[in-house]
């Protein structure tokens, strides 16, 4: 997808995409400068929902009682 930038620096968010990420007159967006290329990420009003369920099936609660252990044993 490709969108033109005004004179102002202005430029469309196609609909697409904004009905995909919900993107509305309140949605801030986050600009990320990587120094090769530019991210733009739209910041969910509910952040702390939208990070909930995120690390599902990620087996936390072994991986911390294995690096305890591990740092037990260094001791």
């Amino acid at each position: 997808m490709k969108t033109a930038v005004t004179k102002r620096g202005q430029t469309v968010i196609p609909s697409r995409l904004r009905k995909r990420y919900a993107i509305d007159e309140k949605t801030f967006l986050q600009w990320i400068d990587t120094g090769e290329t530019i991210k733009v990420i739209p910041i969910p009003r509910d952040v702390l929902g939208a990070l909930r369920g995120i690390a599902k099936g990620e087996k936390l609660l072994d991986t911390l009682l294995a690096e305890r252990k591990f740092d037990k044993n260094r001791e």
